[in-house]
């Protein structure tokens, strides 16, 4: 499984105890995939899960300028503000959804098709 971590967007104060454009929200999208199989009769499954983490405010002495952050850095932030059982939770959920493609237990459709 391939767990990948994006950011697709940040959210910030234009000003906040003397600093410019602290970052406050960081909105994250997490993906798992799985290839099973190779060549023509290989099958990937895919999940995704996304969401908004609030983080608390930078502390001045370690504070970044919003034009030098980095996505990895938005990525530890967000993780770090969840908690390590969160992120787990997040990763298993994803995990479970590909399973369940792999070996569905229900259906949906019409019988008349």
């Amino acid at each position: 499984m391939t767990i990948t971590w994006t950011i697709p967007q940040t959210d910030y104060a234009l000003s906040e105890d003397g600093l410019t454009d602290v970052i406050n929200n960081i909105h994250w999208r997490v993906t798992d995939s799985e290839t099973v199989g190779t060549g023509d009769d290989a099958v990937t499954y895919t999940a995704s899960s996304y969401g908004t983490q609030s983080i608390g405010a930078p502390d001045p002495s370690t504070y970044i300028p919003y034009a030098n952050v980095t996505e990895a850095e938005c990525i530890a932030w967000c993780q770090s503000a969840m908690g390590e059982e969160q992120v787990a939770e997040i990763t298993a959920s994803l995990t479970e959804s590909i399973e369940l493609q792999k070996a569905p237990v229900d259906g949906s459709g019409t019988p008349w098709a």
